[in-house]
């Protein structure tokens, strides 16, 4: 059964799942989905086209699925849907999709804190942490088990690669590959997310092994040549395979 203030509005054609609490102020559009046991506090908007799945919790002032903020959007019905057990903080804005791609994807286990903004037609995967105040642009991706620091400016259409770390405040408008440390101004290759591997599981051996594809990827002054370099020396690991993979099919360039 689900629990809605009495000042709430939730519009008569929002499909609601069971077990939800909406909170006083909250606003549910027409056209929206809501599965299980999500958790709206006070102040929360869903607006046409969100589909919510289950064990969210929307802090006040979230705003999801909100028009994009594209002067290409023409009132197409597009959606934004976001998966299950996210935590999004205060005042995170979260745009549905334009005719680009249709969809802003929000995957699983994320934490968005306060502030944070997700573009049109951006992808976000799964176990994902974005500080508080960081801005994606439109048609922005980020793999798995990345963490972005508070204050991070993405450029529209650049990519983000699993399992990095991205330093506050930095600025880019070039891909951010797996597995690495970004920061500084001009905002360029730090290191090996040393840290963050070992916590996530990585043995020693894989780790020597990214390092080493990183050292060799970087030691040509041609992103093909590192490439061909990496493939020569290196044992095809999973790792490598997906820095080959990420870096050989970037649009904008990774950061060096």
């Amino acid at each position: 059964m689900n629990q809605i203030s009495p000042l709430a509005f939730v519009h008569p054609e929002a499909q609601l799942g069971d077990n939800n609490i909406i909170g006083p102020f909250c606003y549910i559009d027409k056209n929206t989905v809501i599965g299980d046991n999500n958790n709206l506090l006070n102040s929360v908007t869903i607006h046409y086209g969100a589909r919510i799945g289950n064990g969210n919790e929307f802090f006040p002032g979230a705003s999801i699925s909100t028009k994009p903020q594209d002067l290409k959007f023409r009132g197409e019905d597009t959606c934004c849907e976001i998966g299950d057990n996210n935590s999004i903080r205060e005042n995170v804005t979260i745009s549905r999709g334009t005719a680009s791609k249709g969809t802003t994807r929000v995957g699983n286990h994320n934490l968005l804190m306060e502030n944070m903004h997700v573009a049109h037609d951006c992808i976000l995967g799964n176990h994902i942490i974005v500080g508080n105040s960081t801005k994606f642009a439109g048609e922005v991706e980020v793999d798995d088990f990345a963490i972005i620091s508070a204050g991070v400016l993405c450029h529209q259409f650049c990519k983000i690669g699993g399992y990095v770390m991205i330093q506050g405040g930095s600025r880019f408008s070039q891909d951010i590959p797996p597995y690495i440390i970004a920061g500084k101004f001009p905002t360029k290759y730090m290191g090996i997310n040393l840290v963050g591997l070992r916590r996530r599981g990585f043995t020693n051996e894989q780790i020597d092994t990214i390092h080493n594809a990183y050292r060799l990827l970087y030691s040509k002054g041609l992103m093909k040549e590192g490439i061909e370099e990496v493939k020569s020396k290196l044992p095809l690991t999973p790792e490598v395979q997906y820095i080959i993979d990420f870096v050989s099919t970037s649009q904008r360039g990774i950061v060096r």
